[in-house]
């Protein structure tokens, strides 16, 4: 298949394993489950040969439909949904990207959601010395009309160390920086989503260097990478 699709047969297959969430139901529609899966493999395969052609990309992960239910409350044993992401190279680069699959909950999503203590600090440290550049980076008009603004996870005051009423405190709080752009279930199983999904993702590009350029250098501009 030379430019892989979701099909409908992909969210109606997701829709029943919502209302039919068990061991029995899945062992009887098991191949359809497989004919599903190799489909949308395929599609997050094309989607990281488009990555390659303007970022590097490290590895790509495809999760599992398996839920691990051993310490959660939640025993249905499968997840109604498809995602995956792609790394970027190592420790020259840093970040993401994500695509989700849900009928009614379809995103992708880029950036950095769980930063080792390390590179989270880093950025902190970063914004508290000056976030001039971050913020025109992130609010450049081209990159909030695919991406809207950045969003994360944050504390609810300060970081141990930092001033709460430091100018840059609502950069500073987050534990997360990243960006989301959902698509409606028509989107998604149009023939251009691909398109749509590697367009944004090229889009994220001067936020990524911005970030790569910090979590490489010390605060005084100096690289860290031997």
């Amino acid at each position: 298949m030379q430019n892989p699709v979701i099909t409908k047969e992909t969210f109606l297959f997701l829709n029943e394993l919502e209302k039919n969430n068990n061991r029995e139901w899945f062992a009887d529609n098991k191949p359809e489950f497989k004919a599903i899966e190799t489909d949308v493999k395929a599609f997050y395969a094309a989607s990281m040969d488009n990555l390659k052609l303007h970022d590097e990309i490290e590895k790509m992960k495809i999760f599992r439909i398996y839920r691990d239910i051993r310490f959660s409350k939640d025993k249905r044993p499968y997840k109604s949904h498809f995602g995956g992401s792609f790394a970027r190279a190592g420790a020259k680069l840093r970040g993401g990207y994500y695509i989700h699959l849900k009928p009614g909950d379809s995103f992708i999503a880029t950036g950095f959601w769980e930063p080792n203590k390390e590179d989270l600090l880093r950025i902190r440290k970063e914004l508290e010395l000056d976030a001039d550049e971050f913020r025109k980076v992130v609010g450049n008009k081209k990159l909030k009309n695919i991406w809207g603004d950045i969003v994360g996870d944050e504390v609810k005051t300060a970081p141990k160390s930092f001033d709460k009423e430091h100018r840059n405190i609502d950069l500073i709080r987050k534990k997360q920086y990243i960006f989301v752009r959902k698509f409606s279930d028509k989107e998604v199983l149009s023939k251009n989503f691909g398109k749509q999904v590697n367009d944004s993702f090229k889009a994220i590009r001067p936020y990524f260097d911005l970030m790569s350029d910090i979590l490489t250098t010390n605060l005084n501009g100096e690289s860290m990478l031997n």
